[in-house]
């Protein structure tokens, strides 16, 4: 049931020495309430972000309740100048900012951005390798993937988050390449998590760019000198959803035989969601190395080997979806359980998914800049085991493991909306064989039609939905007290119970009503023993906010008579008796010894009653279901 820390800084120039500041990027927090911005320097000066409500800003000047966050940094290593990083904390939903950074006399342009309401429904973008320079030519690259954001940014101007694959530039450390990945402006309007790629971690400059929250740096999640390459994995929490950043670049243990690699990562993500799991609906996996690809590097030996290391791990610790790049392809694989096909039947390209326990979701990413693209590859004949290339027997074309395969040498993203019990995946053209389009312009060949696929048209397009286990979940929404109104709205896709909208009552409490879905009871023991059926919840719980489940009463009733069924007593909230309400396990209905055989459908009115004290959210408990007979 459902109702930051760098190196310090080196010693500061003189003050009346002129810093320059470039590469200025917006980075993802620890939570919806935070930002990390990176930018350069040319001069080693102390610095610090100013912040301040869009709306407070006068004729461009910031006002004096203006607040700052100090930078921390050290010397560039890929080039001259140095980098800095600050972390923006404390930010209220849905306002407009404004913010700049340097120094007082030396400050960058002002950029902006807004926040969102912190609860609720909300989508990400994430976006397939850039790889700028990798056609050759930085310019056109840089136009690619310039007009794949404005694009997906223009589509969708509330969206939250952009997530990259990774691969943003072709050498890790060509500043001119990072320059041109750097150079669109959504880069600073709209927080980006960053992934790294192989192009990425040859060099320190992937870290100097983007510094992420959370960040465990530590030798096992680096390949190669970590003196000299970038690396490390990450996690945040962003609304309902727990992302979880690895550095699948190093996938081997280290010569001295010490853990690291697939068997830290493993390691990583089982301590991130034992610590933090409860606190997020959604768990999703992002790194470079895709497992479960179609073209030029689905029969890598390496994503062979994390196929074997990373699947069962995965299953088990209740991933939802990994995101994925590297093969410059998109593909959606079937749900997939311990490395194999989850449910045999499930249909090609379905527009609807029902993963089990266990079942996962692998997506990869397509080309966002049009600087490279990969044909798919037939499937070869060795099966449909953990490490086979087998073809899907449902679909011969396809690899067995993906759903949808596709390829049409076109720039594309991938749009994923989160709400309440479902994740809407959707793959979407950001472009056509038109250019900017660098790889098609160089002569590969194009089987887009702008006219029958034009920008914006959907490649992809698939609705998750979760699993629920044996209970039914419930989901309220609580608004902020009057005066203003907080709606909401739950979908009762597989099992979750609406209560309606809470409604504030006498200005002291909130209520909110609906009923349990129905429950089946048939018995056809010639016994004729005595059965019943009860049921309890724990707290409704939204992250590290929690009511009661004693709030929650309910009124049971017998929709269908038979097999003797009578309903059970009504429990009130604890709000109007103060007792302890559906938290102690309640009876829904019974039957005595010698009742006929037959069956009965059993239902409840739900009364939900809580304080106004309580904090706005979005919660959610289980109603666990005890059938007991002799």
């Amino acid at each position: 049931m459902g109702v930051a820390l760098g190196s310090g800084l080196m010693a500061p120039v003189s003050a009346a020495e002129s810093t320059t500041i470039t590469g200025v990027v917006l980075g993802v927090g620890a939570n919806e309430t935070q930002r990390i911005v990176t930018w350069y320097s040319s001069a080693d000066t102390a610095q610090k972000i100013q912040l301040a409500p869009t709306a407070e800003i006068v004729n461009g000047e910031f006002p004096a309740s203006a607040v700052s966050f100090e930078a921390v940094g050290g010397a560039n290593t890929s080039t001259t100048g140095f980098n800095r990083h600050a972390t923006i904390s404390n930010l209220r939903e849905n306002t407009a900012y404004s913010y700049r950074v340097g120094a007082e006399g030396n400050w960058s342009p002002a950029y902006a951005f807004k926040t969102q309401d912190f609860e609720g429904d909300y989508n990400f973008l994430f976006f397939g390798d850039p790889q700028i320079g990798s056609s050759g030519d930085v310019a056109k690259d840089q136009a690619g993937w310039a007009e794949t954001l404005k694009v997906a940014t223009t589509a969708n101007p509330d969206t939250e988050l952009l997530v990259s694959a990774g691969d943003h530039v072709e050498s890790a450390n060509n500043e001119a390449q990072w320059d041109a990945y750097l150079s669109p402006e959504q880069l600073r309007q709209y927080p980006t998590a960053a992934t790294i790629g192989n192009h990425d971690v040859g060099g320190k400059a992937w870290e100097q760019h983007h510094f992420t929250p959370n960040t465990d740096r530590s030798a096992q999640y680096y390949t190669g000198d970590q003196a000299t390459r970038s690396g490390g994995d990450y996690w945040y929490i962003y609304k309902d959803v727990l992302f979880i950043d690895l550095n699948s670049n190093s996938y081997v243990n280290p010569t001295d035989g010490s853990a690291g690699g697939d068997a830290a990562h493993v390691a990583y993500v089982t301590d991130v969601v034992k610590k933090h799991g409860s606190e997020a609906k959604w768990k999703v996996l992002v790194y470079h190395h895709s497992i479960y690809s179609a073209a030029s590097h689905a029969t890598d030996a390496d994503n062979k080997i994390r196929r074997k290391d990373f699947t069962t791990a995965f299953s088990e610790l209740g991933i939802d979806m990994v995101l994925q790049g590297h093969d410059h392809v998109y593909t959606r694989s079937y749900s997939i359980k311990n490395g194999q096909k989850e449910n045999p039947a499930e249909k090609p390209g379905a527009a609807d998914v029902f993963p089990g326990p266990g079942g996962v979701i692998y997506v990869t990413a397509n080309s966002a800049s049009g600087s490279k693209y990969y044909d798919i590859k037939k499937p070869d004949n060795t099966g449909t085991g953990v490490e086979g290339l087998g073809p899907d027997p449902l679909n011969p074309n396809n690899y067995w493991f993906n759903s949808v395969q596709n390829q049409e040498h076109v720039r594309s993203y991938v749009k994923v909306q989160v709400k309440a019990d479902k994740l809407v995946l959707q793959n979407i053209r950001s472009g056509t064989c038109a250019a900017p389009n660098a790889a098609v312009e160089k002569g590969l060949s194009c089987t887009n039609t702008a006219e029958g696929q034009p920008v914006g048209s959907i490649v992809d397009n698939t609705t998750i939905h979760p699993y629920h286990a044996d209970g039914q979940a419930i989901q309220v929404n609580v608004p902020n007290p009057a005066p203003g109104e907080f709606g909401w709205t739950i979908d009762g896709y597989n099992g979750l119970v609406d209560l309606g909208t809470a409604q504030e009552r006498n200005g002291t409490y909130f209520q909110a009503n609906g009923k349990i879905n129905p429950i089946l009871v048939s018995d056809s023991r010639r016994s004729l023993a005595p059965w019943s059926i009860s049921a309890n919840v724990g707290d409704f719980q939204d992250a590290d906010k929690k009511f009661s489940g004693s709030y929650l009463g309910w009124n049971p009733y017998v929709l269908d008579g038979g097999a003797g069924a009578e309903a059970g007593a009504a429990v009130l909230s604890s709000y109007d008796d103060q007792g302890k309400g559906l938290s102690v396990s309640s009876g829904l209905a019974a039957a005595v010894q010698g009742h006929p055989r037959g069956g009965a459908k059993l239902g409840a009115d739900l009364d939900l009653k809580i304080p106004d004290s309580i904090a706005k959210g979005n919660y959610r408990t289980t109603l666990t279901i005890t059938a007991l007979s002799s």
